[in-house]
């Protein structure tokens, strides 16, 4: 396999990490990124160290959902040697879009349908190469199935919910449901650390309070951020989530795997320690051919931070969208359907 360039839309605390972890990754060139004030473009391949310490600073909010980074007198990438300021910066990456093989797509998403709103515009702009993002919200997948169509006219290969969960776990899932010859039951228990709290993860802890039962995702784009400090509070900062709408349901699903309303997904957040409060698990229950009733389980070592099991399976399912869209397979594709590329 020849090297993938890549993009990253977003550089907050996943595209940050995306672009560091990438430094890991045999293969790979990140060759342009971006964020609400700037765009860096090097088709020769970003000075990511350079980019990641011009952008490091402290998180500044425009005192309502959405948060930047901001160090000196530039603010967020444009910071950097490599960037120019942009009012337009996804345009700007479109603009080059015809030497990048592959886009991940990691910006805030308050608005169930802002991602295939950006796809759309890449769509329209003629471009043919791989779509990857690490959504979470089971409803965004139909509104992407709905494009199959368009993407396969395109030539574009979408991976959708190509991050930790769903992503990794969904695919965990989907291989630990092989033993069976039907699966019961689904259930996803994942444990994040964030000693950083949310001044670092602010788009994060946002998405995650969206699933709290008296909140939505409208509240969480409305909530100040001393709301959302308040809620964290509230919990003494550990928050419990149950029967999240994860996109894990509809994704295995949609691969055959069960039926959506046997998955249930739920976790434990904690930003007052960067210890797991509780180990991830994933834990399959099926019959066999044979007639006998078992549980398949699968857990993550609680020494792998959360960066590592988002951005690690990303950049894993974009180098396996890369292989499968140069075979000229086009289209939509879940997590549980493909295996990433090391």
């Amino acid at each position: 396999m020849n090297d993938v360039t890549f993009a990253v839309l977003g550089t907050g605390g996943i595209g940050r990490r995306t672009l560091e972890v990438s430094k890991h990754k045999d293969g790979l060139t990140p060759v342009a990124a971006c964020d609400r004030h700037g765009v860096a473009v090097d088709h020769d391949g970003l000075d990511v160290d350079e980019l990641l310490s011009a952008t490091e600073g402290n998180i500044a909010s425009d005192g309502g959902a959405s948060a930047v980074k901001e160090t000196g007198e530039m603010k967020g990438v444009a910071a950097s040697t490599q960037a120019v300021s942009t009012d337009t910066p996804i345009d700007d990456i479109i603009a080059e879009s015809d030497d990048i093989d592959a886009v991940l797509i990691a910006l805030p998403n308050f608005e169930h349908d802002f991602i295939p709103r950006v796809a759309d515009r890449f769509v329209d702009a003629g471009y043919s190469g791989v779509l990857v993002d690490v959504l979470k919200r089971s409803r965004v997948i139909g509104m992407l199935d709905e494009r199959t169509e368009t993407f396969e006219e395109s030539g574009i290969t979408f991976v959708c919910g190509a991050g930790a969960t769903p992503g990794f776990l969904t695919g965990a899932a989907a291989l630990a449901a092989q033993s069976f010859v039907e699966v019961d039951e689904v259930e996803i228990w994942w444990g994040v650390g964030l000693k950083s709290g949310y001044e670092d993860n602010r788009g994060t802890v946002r998405e995650d309070i969206a699933h709290l039962p008296e909140y939505d995702i409208n509240d969480a784009r409305e909530m100040s951020d001393e709301e959302i400090a308040e809620v964290i509070d509230e919990h003494d900062g550990v928050i419990e989530f149950n029967d999240m709408e994860h996109a894990d349901d509809v994704l295995l699903e949609r691969a055959g795997i069960c039926d959506a309303e046997d998955v249930t997904v739920g976790g434990i957040l904690d930003v007052t320690s960067d210890e797991k409060p509780t180990t991830t698990t994933v834990r399959v229950t099926g019959t066999t051919f044979d007639g006998e009733r078992g549980t398949n389980t699968f857990q993550l070592d609680d020494n792998t931070s959360m960066e590592a099991n988002v951005n690690g399976p990303a950049l894993g399912y974009l180098k396996s969208a890369v292989r499968r869209n140069r075979a000229g397979e086009y289209g939509v594709f879940g997590p549980a359907e493909l295996l990433p590329q090391f």
